[in-house]
């Protein structure tokens, strides 16, 4: 059987991040939407069974596109503060890339079933994510939807008002992919 790679990237797709709010200010702070604005992801084949599949995001990547809800909205420069201070608590400079590397891929009911390593600012954790697919006809669209908890990974939530408002520790990342089929 023949071996075959398939690479999607920010033109077939999107990685985004929502954060949520914590502490006994919750309610003065914004639930985020962040854009992960360069990655790819690479996907092995044998046959027309996926062996492997790996994720690689670059950090300082990341794009704050909204806050909802908050005391009032976030303004141009309080996105740009944001950004800076998700970079610091990721430590861009020192862990610029964010992987994931699943070794193991099982078919399921509505996809397949990924089993690997998440490394996040050096750390690295087994994590398993449910991959949606769905047949488009000449294409395939695949979606995940996964939590992570970043003090699993070292990165400790920014926090202000002395730690009575903070961002949620568990953050949902999805991402969501259309990918040709080969001819």
């Amino acid at each position: 059987m023949s071996e075959t790679a398939w690479t999607l990237g920010t033109s077939d797709g999107e990685l985004i991040v929502r954060t949520g709010v914590a502490g006994r200010a919750a309610r003065m702070g914004h639930r985020l939407t962040i854009a992960m604005t360069r990655w790819q992801a690479t996907v092995s084949w044998v046959g027309e069974e996926p062996i492997a599949a790996e994720l690689a995001v670059e950090v300082d990547s990341l794009e704050v596109l909204r806050g909802e809800g908050g005391v009032k909205s976030l303004s141009g420069p309080e996105k740009a503060l944001v950004r800076s201070n998700a970079l610091k608590s990721l430590n861009a400079g020192r862990f610029p890339d964010i992987r994931y590397n699943a070794s193991e891929i099982a078919k399921t009911k509505d996809g397949y079933r990924l089993a690997g390593a998440l490394q996040i600012r050096g750390a690295s954790h087994q994590h398993v994510i449910d991959l949606r697919t769905e047949d488009l006809g000449d294409s395939w669209a695949m979606s995940v939807e996964s939590t992570v908890r970043q003090s699993d990974y070292g990165v400790k939530p920014y926090s202000m008002l002395m730690g009575s408002l903070q961002v949620a520790d568990e953050v949902t990342v999805s991402f969501r992919a259309v990918r040709a089929k080969d001819g």
